[in-house]
Protein backbone atom coordinates (compact mmCIF):
# COMPACT_ATOMS: atom_id res chain seq x y z
CA UNK A 1 0.00 0.00 0.00
CA UNK A 2 1.34 3.30 -1.36
CA UNK A 3 1.38 5.95 1.76
CA UNK A 4 2.73 9.56 0.99
CA UNK A 5 3.06 11.66 4.02
CA UNK A 6 3.75 15.37 3.46
CA UNK A 7 5.63 17.96 6.00
CA UNK A 8 7.14 21.54 5.97
CA UNK A 9 3.55 23.61 5.76
CA UNK A 10 2.91 26.68 7.21
CA UNK A 11 2.56 30.70 7.29
CA UNK A 12 5.52 32.39 5.73
CA UNK A 13 5.62 35.98 5.02
CA UNK A 14 5.68 37.08 1.07
CA UNK A 15 9.28 36.76 -0.75
CA UNK A 16 10.10 34.07 1.88
CA UNK A 17 11.05 30.60 1.31
CA UNK A 18 9.70 27.29 2.10
CA UNK A 19 10.51 24.00 1.54
CA UNK A 20 8.00 21.16 1.53
CA UNK A 21 8.87 17.30 2.10
CA UNK A 22 7.00 14.02 1.25
CA UNK A 23 8.40 10.97 2.26
CA UNK A 24 6.93 7.61 0.40
CA UNK A 25 6.25 4.00 1.47
CA UNK A 26 5.07 0.97 -0.08
CA UNK A 27 6.55 1.24 -3.61
CA UNK A 28 6.42 -2.70 -3.99
CA UNK A 29 4.60 -2.66 -7.51
CA UNK A 30 5.80 -4.59 -10.25
CA UNK A 31 4.91 -3.56 -13.41
CA UNK A 32 7.38 -1.27 -13.96
CA UNK A 33 9.60 -1.34 -10.83
CA UNK A 34 9.54 2.65 -10.41
CA UNK A 35 7.24 4.84 -9.23
CA UNK A 36 7.36 9.06 -9.88
CA UNK A 37 6.69 11.29 -7.47
CA UNK A 38 5.00 14.78 -7.64
CA UNK A 39 4.09 17.59 -6.26
CA UNK A 40 0.61 19.53 -6.96
CA UNK A 41 -1.12 22.34 -5.89
CA UNK A 42 -5.07 23.69 -5.15
CA UNK A 43 -5.21 27.94 -4.71
CA UNK A 44 -8.77 28.87 -3.28
CA UNK A 45 -11.03 28.83 -6.46
CA UNK A 46 -8.79 27.03 -8.67
CA UNK A 47 -8.31 23.93 -9.96
CA UNK A 48 -5.48 21.53 -9.03
CA UNK A 49 -2.25 22.12 -10.94
CA UNK A 50 1.02 20.07 -11.03
CA UNK A 51 3.95 21.83 -10.67
CA UNK A 52 6.74 19.10 -11.35
CA UNK A 53 7.71 15.85 -10.16
CA UNK A 54 10.61 13.22 -10.11
CA UNK A 55 11.09 9.89 -11.69
CA UNK A 56 12.60 7.15 -9.45
CA UNK A 57 15.77 7.53 -11.13
CA UNK A 58 15.96 10.90 -10.02
CA UNK A 59 14.84 13.00 -13.24
CA UNK A 60 13.11 16.28 -12.64
CA UNK A 61 10.16 17.58 -14.60
CA UNK A 62 9.07 21.11 -13.87
CA UNK A 63 5.35 23.42 -14.52
CA UNK A 64 6.98 26.35 -16.65
CA UNK A 65 4.22 28.24 -14.56
CA UNK A 66 6.87 27.75 -11.20
CA UNK A 67 9.92 27.71 -12.35
CA UNK A 68 12.84 29.66 -11.26
CA UNK A 69 10.94 29.99 -7.99
CA UNK A 70 9.96 26.54 -7.16
CA UNK A 71 12.75 23.49 -7.18
CA UNK A 72 11.94 19.94 -6.98
CA UNK A 73 14.13 17.17 -5.91
CA UNK A 74 13.82 14.03 -5.07
CA UNK A 75 16.26 11.68 -2.52
CA UNK A 76 16.01 8.39 -4.55
CA UNK A 77 17.36 6.11 -2.01
CA UNK A 78 14.66 7.14 0.56
CA UNK A 79 11.88 8.17 -1.75
CA UNK A 80 11.59 10.93 0.08
CA UNK A 81 10.98 14.39 -2.55
CA UNK A 82 11.22 17.83 -1.74
CA UNK A 83 9.45 20.73 -3.31
CA UNK A 84 11.56 24.03 -2.10
CA UNK A 85 9.67 27.52 -2.76
CA UNK A 86 11.66 30.42 -2.97
CA UNK A 87 9.90 34.53 -3.71
CA UNK A 88 6.67 33.49 -2.45
CA UNK A 89 3.87 35.56 -3.24
CA UNK A 90 0.27 35.67 -1.21
CA UNK A 91 -1.24 34.22 -4.93
CA UNK A 92 1.16 30.79 -3.80
CA UNK A 93 -1.50 30.26 -0.73
CA UNK A 94 -3.14 26.81 -1.13
CA UNK A 95 -2.80 23.37 0.24
CA UNK A 96 0.14 21.50 -1.33
CA UNK A 97 0.36 17.17 -2.39
CA UNK A 98 2.65 15.04 -3.12
CA UNK A 99 1.22 12.30 -5.38
CA UNK A 100 3.06 9.20 -6.78
CA UNK A 101 2.21 6.19 -9.15
CA UNK A 102 3.84 3.60 -10.74
CA UNK A 103 5.73 4.28 -13.86
CA UNK A 104 8.69 4.57 -16.37
CA UNK A 105 10.55 8.49 -15.97
CA UNK A 106 8.68 8.90 -19.37
CA UNK A 107 5.75 8.83 -18.04
CA UNK A 108 5.97 11.02 -15.07
CA UNK A 109 4.99 14.13 -16.81
CA UNK A 110 1.61 12.64 -17.46
CA UNK A 111 -0.40 14.60 -14.35
CA UNK A 112 -3.53 12.83 -15.03
CA UNK A 113 -2.33 9.40 -14.41
CA UNK A 114 -1.18 10.27 -10.57
CA UNK A 115 -3.44 7.82 -8.11
CA UNK A 116 -1.83 7.70 -4.76
CA UNK A 117 -2.49 10.97 -3.15
CA UNK A 118 -1.15 12.32 0.57
CA UNK A 119 -3.25 14.22 2.56
CA UNK A 120 -1.99 17.42 1.66
CA UNK A 121 0.02 20.64 3.61
CA UNK A 122 -1.48 23.49 3.92
CA UNK A 123 0.95 27.02 2.89
CA UNK A 124 -0.30 30.77 3.89
CA UNK A 125 2.01 33.57 2.55
CA UNK A 126 0.88 36.70 3.79
CA UNK A 127 2.08 40.11 3.06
Amino acid sequence: QVHLAESGGGSVQAGGSLTLSCEGSGFTGTRYGTYCMAWFRQRPGYEREALGGASGGGALFSEPSVQGRFIVSREVRTNIALLQMNDLIPEDTATYYCAAHEAPASKCGDWHRYKFWGQGTQVTVFT
